[in-house]
């Protein structure tokens, strides 16, 4: 249990901050917790679109080894999830 709460957490923070490099626009001024969290999202989310989507008929793996696809569909989702995080809770831009 400790060990899948470690993984998921390093995971997505991986996940998160790879997502928040990819993510267009200079707008994702979000704090480091929510990047954890939209990397989680993305991990989870990402996984399910790409089971869902190329009828894998197990959640682990759909390739023999490394699905490397899988973790590219991980990182868009949570390049999205970063992009929505940062539209729903930017801060405004400076005052001139």
């Amino acid at each position: 249990m400790l060990w899948t709460i470690i993984v998921t957490l390093v995971a997505g923070t991986v996940v998160g901050l790879l997502g928040k490099a990819v993510a267009p626009g200079d707008r994702d001024n979000i704090p480091l917790w929510l990047t954890i969290l939209c990397g989680i999202g993305g991990c989870l989310l990402g996984s399910y679109l790409y089971a869902a989507i190329f009828d894998c008929s197990d959640m682990d793996n759909c390739t023999k080894g490394v699905d490397w696809w899988r973790h590219v569909w991980q990182v868009g989702v949570a390049a999205l999830l970063v992009v929505a995080a940062a539209t729903l809770t930017g801060r405004s831009r400076a005052r001139r």
